[in-house]
């Protein structure tokens, strides 16, 4: 009987946790949803910003697309590992971490490559071997473009300043709920790629060209940041709802074995007890 209880105390326990998972995978559902709509929504005005932006540069001549597109030699490089503050999301957070040590240790092999944070999930596993210089997680506590755009202006003035040569986001883009794309972007400086139909183009410009991409380029940029920042955000719910989904699942088929296991273990007590019984009546009987 002590093998019985141990398995309906494990009964219990699958089924409690059974509950939490599927309450975790209902809370990332619902916020799913508006996470969701709100870089569906974005994406192709950043997008667009972005082309523009790089078509314009593309078209300058000399040094007039300011310190932003300067292409100086890479020896100082800023990687913005965006990860989540909490975990139970699967894969979501190994996959970020895989790739910033992959580019560490053989894209930029031999630089000297730091790390800006922006998860804590991020911060307490590379902070342990690499140089991490800064720690954003707060800003998942209030995810607006005004608290992006003062991480993003702080990149900014570091590059401008010298202390980075190029600076490259990595972060989960959001594709479906069971799908999430790790991507490379190249925040700082600014390509200069124009495309063949904006080449044959000829725009009259008011005021003038180096005037809009002056101020182009800080919006864009910031764009940039809080796009990806909402990427990964929508990913991490994506990724949590499906990682709870199947733990709720494989709970359920564990559960239904132990009850199996619980209803062969009885039935094999119970007829025990009687095979004792007719024994004890038959040696009585004798």
């Amino acid at each position: 009987m002590a093998n019985l209880k141990e398995i309906r105390n494990r009964i219990t326990s699958i089924g409690s946790t059974m509950q939490i998972t599927s309450a975790m995978k209902m809370v990332s559902a619902a916020k799913l949803k508006k996470a969701q709509d709100a870089i569906t929504a974005m994406r192709p005005y950043a997008d667009k910003l972005t082309e523009l932006l790089q078509n314009l540069s593309a078209t300058l001549d000399g040094d007039l697309g300011g310190t932003y597109t300067t292409q100086r030699e890479v020896n100082k490089v800023l990687l913005v590992s965006i990860t989540s503050n909490r975990g139970l999301c699967g894969g979501f957070n190994s996959a970020i971490i895989k790739e910033t040590i992959s580019l560490i240790e053989n894209k930029y092999k031999g630089k000297e490559v730091s790390i800006l944070a922006i998860g804590k999930k991020s911060n307490d596993l590379l902070s342990k071997t690499y140089r991490v210089v800064g720690n954003k997680s707060t800003v998942f506590d209030a995810l607006t473009f005004a608290n992006v755009a003062a991480i993003a202006e702080e990149i900014m003035a570091q590059f401008t300043t010298g202390d980075y040569d190029k600076v490259e986001l990595i972060y989960n883009r959001f594709k479906n709920a069971a799908t999430q794309i790790v991507t490379n972007e190249v925040f700082l400086p600014i390509e200069q790629t124009a495309t063949e139909t904006s080449s044959n183009l000829d725009y009259i410009y008011e005021p003038s060209k180096q005037v809009i991409i002056e101020g182009l380029i800080p919006k864009s940029l910031k764009t940039q940041l809080y796009k990806a920042l909402r990427d990964s955000f929508a990913a991490e719910h994506g990724a949590r709802m499906t990682a709870m989904h199947k733990a709720t699942d494989n709970a359920g088929e564990l559960r239904d074995e132990l009850l199996l296991q619980y209803n062969k273990a009885r039935q094999t007590a119970i007829t025990s007890e009687i095979l004792e019984i007719v024994g004890g009546a038959e040696a009585l009987n004798n």
